[in-house]
Parts: C-alpha cells; structure tokens; sequence
C-alpha cells in the first residue's frame, strides 16, 4: 500500500491551543493499543496480547488514522507493517507511554503506606527543634517514609497546600478558611526582646505599653508573627515604628541585639547573647500553632499516617 495523506475527519493541524488539547484527547486512549500493533505487525495476536477484541482494535487503528489523516499502517490480510509516518509517529508514541508509566510508578510509590512520600511545610521557627524532633519521632514506627519539606511564612505554605504541592502544613495562625481545614496543636509564648544594654533590659516582665516608644523589628506584612504584633501592639494602645522588616527571626533577634530595636519573638531553640527576654504580662502575647490541610482533599496512607501522628501531638507539639 502506498502511503497517502488523508483528508476526511481530519483535526485542523494548526498549532492553536485549543486544537493541540483536543488532538491529544482524541489520540490519547488509541496509543498503547498503536504500539502493541505496531509491536507485534499483527492485528490478531496484538488483540490477544492486550486482551481486547479484535474488532475494537481493528476500529481504534483505522480511527486513529483518521484523526491523524495520514497511513500508519500498510495491510496485507491481518498482518500489518508501519508506513514511514507510522515508524515516525512510533517513535514519539514510546517515548510518550514510558513517560506515563514512570509518571504512574513515581504517584504509586508516593502513596506506598511503607515508603511513601509527604509533603510537609512548617514556620521557619519551627525548623530548628520542633519539625526535627517530629519526624524523628514519626520514623521510629514508620522509618522508610519520605519526607519532602518546605520551610515558608504562612501565606506561602497556604498557598502551596492549595496548588497541591503539599499535603500538611504547620502554620500560624491556624487558617479559617472554607476551602481548609485548620486543626490547633499548641500554643506559644511570646516574649519582648531587647538589648542587653536597654533601659528595659533588667526587668523579668513588661507591659506592652510600657515600649510604646520604641521601634520595633519586625517581620514583614503577610507573616503571621507580623500580623500578631501589629495586634498586639494595637491592643496595647499603639502603633509599632517599624525599624526594618525582615524575613526570619533569628535575624531580628540579631538585630535587636545589635540596638536597631526591639521585637516580640517565639523563644529561641539556644539562647542568644547580647539580648534579654522578657515576659509580657498584658495584653497575653502567645499565638497558635497548628497544622492545616485542604479540605476534601484525599490522604495517601503514608500522609493519613503523618497527620494522625501531628494530631496526637496536641498539647506536646512544642518543646518545653
């Protein structure tokens, strides 16, 4: 059979967007039973091996021909060979299927209860002691789950849980939104630091109100630290002066120890020199640390296992 180009139910070959999906929804399914086709240049054994009729192959190959408008196969009775354009198109087609496959083996060996993976985000706070110590934990009952970590403010990690690129987050505030479900785990002191030379500095505990003139350092605005303050600040009848906004609190810490300021931080995994911490006694700075995940959203067993794990943690999650 000579090769020619066919012309009826023809696809428009333009290269729009819209053509290029529909193209791919209508050849998608006809691809592995193409391949066994051509694997085999027989129609009969190729329906055998692939257990289904040989009619509906037969169909699904003419079809496909048609979508395509060009001849893949040459036919002699019920044996088959590829067309130049059917060794062409073969090609692509293998390289396609062993990309779904690798694709299908990477999602199954992610939901493998054993040796699954779990995308996890947490407050960079927490990254010193508390997620360490969690998967530490985790792993003396469940050691070949893996862990794919994401260290974020907590819009960010939102964010990301809502795009699917991460399963559990610890966060906070603990997020009150519709689409999430938010669970609280523990809470947290805050304390006011400031420098070891301040005024304030030999004092065990404070009034907010009693730094009114100060200037803070303070995380930037979308931090959920940052939107504490600013809340705190405002229950203690002041706007903070912002010195600098930063992006983590170690540095502010630094910062503060250097004199540009004072900030209203978690405690420190390993105290620090050149500050002091100070209880704040009014209005009551603490803040909620909890883990969220999107609502509705299907759990892998290695994340359903994960979360039970953070739940049971209520209360405990922090170090003393």
């Amino acid at each position: 059979m000579m090769h020619q180009q066919r012309s009826e139910g023809r696809l428009s070959p333009s290269g729009d967007t819209e053509d290029s999906a529909g193209m791919s929804r209508l050849l998608a399914p006809r691809l592995a039973y193409f391949a066994g086709v051509a694997r085999t240049e027989h129609v009969t054994r190729a329906a055998r091996e692939m257990q289904v009729p040989q009619s509906t192959l037969s169909r699904a190959m003419v079809r496909l021909e048609q979508d395509l408008g060009v001849d893949l196969f040459a036919r002699r009775g019920r044996t088959v060979s590829l067309t130049p354009a059917g060794r062409t198109f073969l090609g692509s087609v293998e390289r396609a299927l062993a990309e779904i496959e690798r694709a299908a083996d990477e999602v199954r060996a992610d939901a493998d209860p054993t040796t699954g993976k779990v995308a996890f985000g947490f407050l960079h706070t927490m990254g010193s002691e508390t997620v360490p110590a969690l998967i530490r934990a985790f792993r003396v009952d469940h050691p070949r789950v893996r862990f794919s970590l994401v260290q974020n403010y907590g819009e960010a990690m939102i964010e990301r849980l809502r795009s699917g690129e991460l399963d559990l987050c610890l966060t906070s505030p603990v997020p009150d939104a519709p689409d999430l479900v938010g669970r609280r785990l523990d809470e947290q002191k805050l304390r006011l630091v400031v420098p070891a030379d301040h005024r304030l500095a030999s004092r065990r505990r404070i009034r907010l109100a009693e730094a009114a003139d100060e200037a803070f350092v303070t995380l930037e605005p979308g931090y959920g630290l940052r939107r504490i303050t600013d809340d705190l600040c405002r229950q203690a009848g002041f706007r903070p002066r912002v010195a600098f906004e930063g992006e983590e609190a170690e540095t502010l810490r630094g910062l503060v120890a250097a004199g540009l300021g004072v900030a209203l931080l978690p405690p420190p995994a390993v105290p620090r020199p050149g500050v002091v911490e100070l209880t704040v006694t009014a209005p009551r700075a603490a803040r909620e640390i909890g883990v969220a995940w999107l609502d509705g959203h299907p759990d892998t067993p290695p994340v359903a296992a994960f979360k039970k794990f953070l739940l049971s943690k209520r209360g405990s999650l922090l170090p003393e």
